[in-house]
């Protein structure tokens, strides 16, 4: 299977291409998209929008996973950044119905590199064990593109919780746990 992970943003965003055969996943593409050049937010929208439908007629990945809202300490920045995510959901829901997902970024931190609160380095390394590969991130955006397709990757036939994500279980890290459930199927 095709797994897209975005790591949303009103000015610029990561995405990331990863292959699930079995049990290993296989680097595919990654890259950054650029949105700041247009200086109205309103007409970013639109951009933002056609560049998420292009992602899904060049790769055709099988699901889509999405990072969920952040807290930051700016409303004018959460508002323009749930808008964007909005623009990038829309979009990939046309084509994508019931295959769009989303992670907490503390879950996808946590998948990745067995810390929920790791910093970038640690998620990176997290990536290049997973990957198999020596890879080289151009922006964190990127990293944080494939650390989500990952997850997803690891997560989506785990349990989902009350919240509505996955979440480990208490005797052990969800890291395990998605490891777990790789095994039995």
């Amino acid at each position: 299977m095709l797994f897209l992970g975005i790591d949303p943003g009103s000015r610029k965003a990561g995405f990331g291409l990863i292959e699930q055969k079995g049990r290993t996943f296989k680097y595919i593409d990654s890259g950054s998209l650029a949105y700041d050049k247009v200086p109205n937010f309103m007409d970013r929208l639109g951009l933002i929008y056609e560049s998420c439908e292009a992602l899904i007629k060049s790769y055709n990945p099988d699901e889509v996973a999405i990072e969920s809202l952040i807290y930051v300490k700016s409303i004018p920045s959460l508002a323009k950044l749930a808008q964007a995510r909005g623009a990038m959901i829309a979009a990939f829901m046309r084509t994508h119905q019931e295959k769009v997902f989303e992670y907490s970024p503390n879950l996808v931190k946590s998948t990745v590199s067995g810390h929920g609160h790791a910093n970038k380095e640690s998620v990176e390394k997290g990536l290049k064990l997973a990957l198999g590969q020596s890879l080289n991130f151009k922006s964190h955006d990127e990293s944080d593109a494939l650390a989500i397709a990952l997850c997803h990757g690891l997560m989506r036939n785990v349990p989902i919780g009350k919240s509505g994500h996955a979440k480990a279980s208490k005797s052990g890290s969800s890291l395990r746990q998605a490891f777990r459930h790789l095994e039995k199927s």
